[in-house]
């Protein structure tokens, strides 16, 4: 058996200089150095003693230090900026045999069959660069709704980075001023836990907010037993007047010549037409979801209807 811990290496600080790297602003990257936090995001993860991992965004190698002295039996990193390789190599010949390396796009490369399906429990974990984190959760969430990609493995969690303010919409209960659409999105396919919140005085260089770490876990089965799609549109319509009645957004979703079919949307579900957005429950947004496919079954077109 591989051994648990890596052999002395140089500090994160020292590879840094050794290498001549220098975090890009127009790739919104910035340096997490304190061993004391890349450990602490590690163990929000939960145990990852002889887990199989993939670290996406890893830099220079922080945090995949800290996974590799956790214990995990197998690290993959994904890592798109080719100056970060080379640091990355010498941690993969020092983990005796743990640890590859693909270099690439995470947004584009396929994920499809990269954890074998017996698997107990993986991981993915992520210091993730802010113009990044947004698009590329909904783009796991969506393949978490179809079981593809990463998530063909159904025991797939999620310890991410993001900025504070995406953190808090992420996990806003119902009430909350910060709920959105990212909120239902979010909450729909997974239980998410907002774990620490690491100060921007952490990272190297300085990004201008705070940093918050949350942890997924996918629900066995979604609250709204609908699309993505149709999940996806109802929610972006509803939000787009967060602050008035959501009958406003429910009328997003059918032409103006059509007023009968927002009236059967509040029949059929009981809800109040002047509740705001944010106070909608998951159940409110499951039973409009659900209406809203009975509708379109019964008048296919409205399901291609876009009120811009």
């Amino acid at each position: 058996m591989g051994r648990l811990r890596l052999p002395p290496l140089p500090t994160i600080r020292e590879i840094i200089r050794m290498y001549g790297l220098r975090a890009q602003k127009q790739l919104a990257q910035n340096f997490l150095l304190d061993e004391n936090l890349t450990d602490k995001i590690v163990r929000c993860a939960g145990s990852v003693k002889d887990s199989v991992v993939c670290e996406v965004g890893p830099g220079p190698g922080g945090i995949t230090r800290s996974i590799l002295n956790a214990g995990a039996k197998h690290v993959t990193v994904i890592e798109k900026d080719h100056r970060f390789i080379p640091s990355l190599q010498l941690l993969a010949e020092a983990s005796d045999g743990r640890m590859n390396i693909i270099h690439g796009d995470v947004m584009k490369i396929s994920m499809d069959g990269m954890f074998p399906t017996e698997l107990s429990k993986v991981d993915i974990i992520g210091n993730l660069p802010f113009n990044v984190s947004t698009p590329l959760i909904i783009k796991w969430l969506q393949d978490l709704s179809t079981g593809d990609g990463a998530f063909s493995n159904r025991n797939t969690r999620l310890t991410l980075t993001f900025q504070k303010e995406v953190g808090e919409r992420l996990t806003a209960d119902v009430g909350d001023p910060q709920r959105s659409r990212l909120s239902i999105m979010a909450q729909n396919f997974c239980e998410v836990k907002h774990c620490f919140t690491i100060p921007h005085t952490a990272f190297v260089p300085k990004p201008e907010v705070d940093v918050a770490v949350v942890h997924f876990i996918p629900r066995i089965n979604s609250i709204i037993p609908c699309s993505f799609k149709v999940i996806e549109k109802v929610v972006k319509c509803l939000f787009q007047y967060r602050q008035k009645y959501c009958k406003r957004g429910v009328e997003l979703l059918f032409p103006f010549d059509q007023p009968e079919l927002v009236n059967d949307v509040f029949d059929y579900t009981g809800i109040d037409p002047s509740t705001t957005p944010m106070w909608l429950t998951m159940e409110d947004f499951s039973r409009i979801c659900q209406v809203y496919t009975s509708i379109c079954q019964r008048y296919p077109a409205i399901r291609y209807y876009e009120y811009r």
